[in-house]
């Protein structure tokens, strides 16, 4: 894990470091899950897994999905305690597509404005590495990550509903943000999946 990575985003937060977690840091980052165990409450009924950072680690896209490549992120606070952690996929579905498919900040950073200034820098990273839209799931009723999203500029394109997560079933907003000008149409030409009068069945992921 190199901090000085030029092609990682800056740590907007001082003291605090960002790494791309790969093979090697399962530890680190299980620690994280079972030290904050309230979003995975939220998400799935129960606490996170003991195979929950491995998965999200080497876990691998759905079969047929285009994608560019996917980054885990942490950020390491002066304590090598991980603070927070990103997981995106640049380029998926099409080129310019960028998923957001894990964001989470320690339970002990709720409130401080911390969030807002991690996700605003990865947002600024990712339109200078060439995202156009950005993309990604909230489970409706995590109230918190829904009004985040929403503060931050997201909108739904659609809902998907009958998802499973750990011990519940699930309603997902599936939302995007255009990081220049761009309409709601402008975005599902890139991915039709996303539009709102598709059945889970008909796209399943």
């Amino acid at each position: 894990m190199n901090p000085t990575d030029p092609t990682l985003p800056p740590s907007p937060i001082a003291g605090v470091r960002v790494v791309e977690l790969g093979a090697g840091s399962e530890r680190l980052l299980q620690e994280f899950f079972d030290a904050n165990p309230g979003y995975f409450l939220i998400i799935q009924g129960e606490p996170a897994g003991p195979s929950e950072a491995h998965e999200e680690i080497h876990g691998e896209l759905p079969a047929g999905w285009s994608f560019t490549r996917k980054w885990v992120l942490g950020y390491v606070d002066a304590s090598d305690r991980l603070i927070a952690l990103a997981n995106l996929v640049s380029d998926i579905l099409a080129p310019g597509v960028w998923n957001v498919s894990t964001f989470m900040v320690a339970t002990e950073h709720h409130g401080t404005g911390a969030a807002q200034r991690l996700y605003r820098s990865l947002e600024h990273w990712a339109r200078a590495n060439g995202a156009k839209w950005l993309r990604l799931g909230v489970v409706q009723g995590n109230a918190r990550g829904e009004r985040f999203w929403e503060s931050a500029g997201f909108v739904q394109a659609r809902l998907r509903e009958g998802m499973p997560f750990g011990k519940q079933t699930n309603t997902l907003r599936v939302m995007f943000k255009p990081l220049d000008d761009g309409t709601l149409e402008e975005y599902l030409s890139l991915a039709p999946r996303d539009r709102p009068e598709l059945t889970n069945a008909a796209h399943p992921t």
